[in-house]
């Protein structure tokens, strides 16, 4: 059965057609969709991207199987690539296979919940009508939403924050509060729960969160995350 955050993403890219723009760096709709059905079913195409990614250009040239692995994601990638955009995103509707541990709905919602979030993010804010001063802009999160987004921030913070040379402290506006890094300066990113993850995520152009600290420690966290 496709869980809700897998519906309302696939719905988005379907809305927005395979050309609109993302906040992934590079990556139009189609692009997005093709990484979700790889991420989804084909992980000897994912785990080859992902250390190419790692391990960088000269990596593959050193070594002829990273080379071979890089040009099998090559292909992959392609024939999904050249399928019919509603196919290709219906692919992704229709969930994993089911001989892997997300067809599981408990592990679904573990291990995707905060992915296809962030993914929906990409699609709604990278739009040109998008603003966030326009109350038309917000999107509401389905009840046990944030909740779930709050549990899967608090072990990706500690993680993406762990080069800070100050102190991080995520805060939510009249609501919970995680220390991500322990320094004698720090600084406080407030924000909603789902700001906070675009945040964490690397979307920081697109989160609106408020940072806050003394002025040397708020350049020092901002060189930083500029670099995350």
């Amino acid at each position: 059965m496709t869980g809700p955050d897998r519906a309302h993403l696939a719905d988005l890219l379907l809305q927005a057609g395979p050309d609109a723009p993302t906040l992934c760096e590079g990556w139009d709709a189609r692009e997005l969709a093709v990484h979700l059905v790889v991420r989804d079913g084909r992980p000897d195409a994912f785990v080859a991207r992902q250390l190419g990614e790692r391990l960088g250009d000269r990596a593959a040239d050193r070594v002829p199987a990273l080379a071979r692995a890089a040009s099998h994601a090559d292909a992959v990638e392609g024939r999904l690539r050249a399928l019919p955009f509603p196919e290709l995103v219906e692919r992704f509707r229709s969930g994993p296979p089911r001989w892997t541990p997300q067809a599981l709905p408990p592990v679904e919602a573990l291990a995707n919940g905060l992915e296809f979030y962030v993914h929906g993010q990409d699609v709604r804010r990278a739009a040109p009508d998008w603003d966030p001063a326009d109350p038309a802009s917000a999107e509401e999160l389905r009840p046990g939403q944030r909740e779930a987004l709050w549990r899967g921030l608090r072990g990706l913070a500690r993680l993406v924050y762990r080069r800070s040379p100050v102190g991080v402290v995520l805060v939510v506006p009249a609501g919970p509060q995680l220390v991500a890094v322990r320094r004698e300066r720090q600084v406080v990113v407030a924000g909603e729960v789902e700001e906070l993850v675009l945040h964490a995520t690397g979307r920081r152009g697109a989160a609106q969160v408020e940072v806050s600290g003394p002025d040397d420690a708020v350049a020092a966290f901002s060189g930083v995350v500029q670099q995350m």
